[in-house]
């Protein structure tokens, strides 16, 4: 799939610039896209060697196998091939915890993680899992409890109520979620999207596809991988983890004190004798939460891991250092995927690739009075997460942050992905490259955020 939209976007781009006269944008936009692919690359080793560091002691803790074993239910419905106690559950979850606190630092590199431990459960390497397609589904259009970017987008631009938009996103993110997961599940199924290891002949494609749906699956059964899989203290390298200390008990009570203190400050500044924050975005009670949970979720995790694993016996320095290592190995095998995607996305958007599509859907979307003034946006968001957020000002500028068309931008730009970026980075850190359905579940979904934007907004504003 990916081969036939890189190849398309790059034709597409010579094609559009060559009629316009544009083929020296053309040009700089390829320029631009292999700096910018480099440039993103190398800002995520640091972030990347912290949070691998981090997860390192929480799995050596023994702390990832217990959030996941928690919420196994949810997950193994989710992801029915992934064994319920493997890492792959927890890397998952605290990406998904991340995304919908809207903290994008945190949530690339745990993603990363989760694609790195679904990686190995993978029975054909280069090739997509499924579970790996429904992850990457539901990174395209994560439930978002705030989408701060919008709103300060907004704010900035003197709104009276630049918090309306947390309603509208929530739910046209909810909306997204769960077509990203029907599309992924459902998508799995049909034989154009079956996974066909490197180097496997026609013949025997069409001998598994004939033998019916026992020879299809990804993964072994749960059963066989559960005791392949299974994660206990010696199969991580280290002796069996003793109970926490009683001094580590009571400094992660003292911590969890402390934080519920600082929520409440900054929620209820009132109980403190504390002046209400003048910044117009925290007004809501609802806003001021979620922005709390934000600012202090990075703060508490720095220093709720180390606390756990040193209480249980973990020499926190030397193993948050061996996860760090990680990160160099991890950014390298990115950075080819990245450029390549992010050339081509480049050369089409300098061809004027964007401005065509927009005049030719204009037609088609002006009677269901979708606003083409979003078209552009709509357009743009799954390539460009710095093209869409210009064009985001753009309209918010040209129609005032109060008005219905900047409020669904907003929406949209808060509860939609730049997928095309998502697959390059997420499955380009696992080596795959056939993305199997995983494009068209997580392009659908980003559609019907789009969709939902509109029509939410429509509704209540």
């Amino acid at each position: 799939m990916l081969n036939y939209v890189w190849l398309a976007l790059v034709l597409l781009a010579v094609a559009i610039g060559g009629w316009n006269d544009r083929l020296k944008d053309v040009t700089g936009g390829a320029l631009d896209g292999a700096k910018t692919a480099v440039t993103i690359a190398l800002g995520l080793i640091g972030i990347m060697a912290l949070w691998l560091g981090l997860m390192r002691l929480a799995e050596r803790a023994g702390l990832v196998q217990r959030i996941a074993y928690g919420l196994r239910p949810l997950m193994q419905r989710l992801f029915p091939e992934i064994p319920p106690d493997h890492p792959a559950m927890g890397s998952m979850l605290m990406n998904m915890a991340a995304n919908m606190l809207g903290l994008g630092n945190a949530a690339t590199p745990l993603g990363l993680r989760a694609m790195r431990d679904l990686e190995s459960l993978n029975p054909r390497p280069g090739v997509a899992s499924n579970a790996m397609c429904t992850f990457l589904a539901i990174n395209t259009s994560s439930v978002q409890l705030i989408p701060a970017t919008a709103i300060a987008i907004l704010a900035a631009a003197g709104s009276a109520r630049p918090t309306v938009i947390v309603g509208t996103a929530f739910f046209a993110t909810l909306c997204a979620a769960t077509v990203a997961v029907l599309s992924a599940k459902f998508f799995e199924r049909l034989p154009v999207f079956r996974p066909v290891a490197s180097g496997e002949s026609k013949k025997k494609r069409e001998r598994t596809a004939r033998a019916g749906p026992a020879l299809q699956r990804d993964v072994p059964t749960t059963a066989q991988s559960s005791d392949k899989f299974a994660f206990d203290d010696e199969s991580l390298g280290q002796p069996p983890l003793s109970r926490p200390a009683p001094w580590g008990l009571i400094a992660l009570v003292l911590l969890a004190v402390f934080f519920v203190m600082l929520f409440l400050r900054m929620v209820m500044p009132d109980l403190f004798r504390l002046p209400m924050p003048t910044d117009a975005a925290l007004q809501n009670p609802f806003a001021r939460m979620v922005n709390a949970l934000s600012i202090l979720a990075i703060p508490f995790l720095l220093s709720f891991f180390p606390i756990y694993a040193a209480a249980r016996g973990i020499k926190v320095y030397d193993e948050f250092v061996e996860g760090a290592k990680e990160a160099f190995n991890v950014i390298l095998r990115i950075i080819p995927f990245l450029v390549t995607m992010l050339v081509a996305i480049g050369m089409f958007k300098g061809a004027g690739g964007i401005d065509l599509l927009t005049k030719l859907l204009s037609p088609i979307l002006t009677p269901l009075h979708f606003p083409t003034d979003l078209v552009p946006l709509a357009l743009m968001r799954p390539l460009s997460g710095s093209a869409t957020l210009a064009l985001l000002t753009d309209v918010v500028h040209r129609f005032g942050p109060d008005n219905i068309i900047s409020l669904m931008a907003a929406t949209i730009y808060g509860s939609t992905e730049t997928t095309f970026y998502v697959v390059a980075v997420y499955f380009g850190s696992v080596g795959i490259k056939q993305t199997r359905h995983a494009i068209p579940a997580g392009l659908l979904a980003d559609l019907t955020g789009v969709i939902a934007s509109v029509i939410i907004c429509r509704a209540v504003l």
